[in-house]
């Protein structure tokens, strides 16, 4: 399992699943097992038919709903054992929706995802804080960014340059 949820984190995906199935032959708890044996269904979960249907209504382009549907996925890798509590599957769209929007810096705001799924912003916020906490997101994640040019890279230029310099200042 942890080499699944670690493979699912470096993007992996190939990888994780080949690891989630080889964690599948020990697990002997069988609501766990379904629950990840459905990860190799060909067919698409609630979540994912909704992702699908809104993200398309709201006009965001095809590499988006797939870095949706890759974070769903990788949530569901990354809880691991822990239950995983899905009883309004337009909750989960909404807050993978929104997590999309912050993470690309697209203009939606999150009463505006809220409203397009009907439920409740507050509920869409604790979904969302979820997906960060576990998901360990931040603005241009690298995972979820579709951008051509991503944000970070400048810090990490930054950050290259200023141990440059930090390495000339200490050498001379």
């Amino acid at each position: 399992m942890n080499l699944a949820r670690t493979q699912a984190r470096a993007g992996n995906y190939g990888e994780a699943m080949q690891a989630l199935g080889q964690y599948l032959h020990t697990e002997k708890d069988q609501k766990i097992a379904g629950r990840y044996e459905r990860l190799f269904s060909s067919a698409l979960d609630e979540v994912e038919e909704l992702l699908i249907q809104v993200m398309r209504q709201m006009k965001m382009p095809v590499q988006q709903i797939g870095k949706a549907m890759q974070m769903w996925l990788e949530y569901r890798i990354t809880i691991g054992r822990q239950p995983l509590r899905a009883p309004k599957p337009a909750l989960w769209s909404a807050a993978i929706t929104y997590a999309i929007v912050k993470v690309n810096f697209l203009d939606a705001s999150r009463a505006q995802v809220a409203q397009r799924y009907g439920v409740s912003e507050s509920s869409l916020k604790q979904k969302y804080n979820d997906l960060v906490q576990t998901l360990d997101l931040m603005p241009a994640d690298y995972r979820y960014f579709t951008g051509d040019k991503n944000p970070l890279d400048k810090l990490v230029e930054a950050a290259q340059l200023l141990e440059d310099l930090d390495r000339q200042f200490q050498e001379d």
